[in-house]
């Protein structure tokens, strides 16, 4: 008797008015809780992994998609891995205002190490090229992608689009070589804190201050 008491919890459910009485072992009880924590402490899907670019405006999670874009993708999680973004910044921004009229607008933030360790940065610029019509990965409103000159020497320097720019994507009109730039994943929360900092103050296409990135994470 006192064995069944220690297994089994006597108990009581109510549907539609009826009252259903059903014994459950208490260590099924212990495994399902159990596995509802190793859910809830999971990481992200290795598929998609999520990292969290933490400023001092607050936080942004960018969903990746090394799939489409494993070279691109696997060099920005390196840098991630290896510390490059702690104390980095995003110090440029593109707007309607501070471009050209004759040239192809473009709105986006960008960041990286380019103020904070320049040094760093011009030694990691050989990244090989991964358009959007090999990775389908379009420069929609929230879209990552690297920052580059020509094809082949993107690093660490990354932007993110505010709003779609389609000027972007391979055969667009905003780099003369027609490669457009590599996405490789997009916000899936804090775009609003990207609009945040797209409207801070700016000079000449540089945020006056930079706004600080304290860390780049794996979530």
């Amino acid at each position: 008797m006192h064995r069944n008491y220690l297994w089994n919890i006597l108990t009581t459910f109510r549907i539609t008015g009826i009252s259903v009485s059903l014994r459950i072992p208490i260590a099924s009880i212990v495994l399902i809780v159990f596995a509802g924590l190793l859910s809830g402490c999971s990481s992200s899907n290795p598929t998609t992994p999520h990292v969290l670019i933490r400023t001092q405006a607050g936080d942004i999670e960018i969903e990746l998609y090394p799939r489409q874009a494993p070279r691109t993708a696997g060099a920005f999680l390196s840098y991630i891995d290896s510390g490059f973004y702690k104390n980095s910044s995003f110090y440029r921004v593109l707007n309607d205002d501070n471009q050209a009229s004759t040239a192809p607008k473009s709105e986006l933030i960008q960041g990286g190490i380019w103020r904070t360790n320049y040094k760093k940065a011009v030694t990691h610029q050989n990244i090989p090229h991964e358009t959007t019509k090999q990775t389908h990965i379009l420069h929609k409103d929230g879209v990552i992608s690297l920052a580059r000159t020509t094809p082949g020497t993107a690093g660490t320097e990354f932007f993110i689009c505010v709003g779609d720019q389609p000027g972007f994507d391979f055969g667009g009109d905003n780099n003369p070589d027609g490669q457009g730039y590599a996405a490789f994943g997009k916000v899936v929360k804090g775009m609003d804190i990207v609009r945040n900092i797209y409207a801070r103050p700016e000079n000449n296409q540089a945020f006056d201050p930079p706004v600080i990135i304290n860390e780049i994470i794996r979530q």
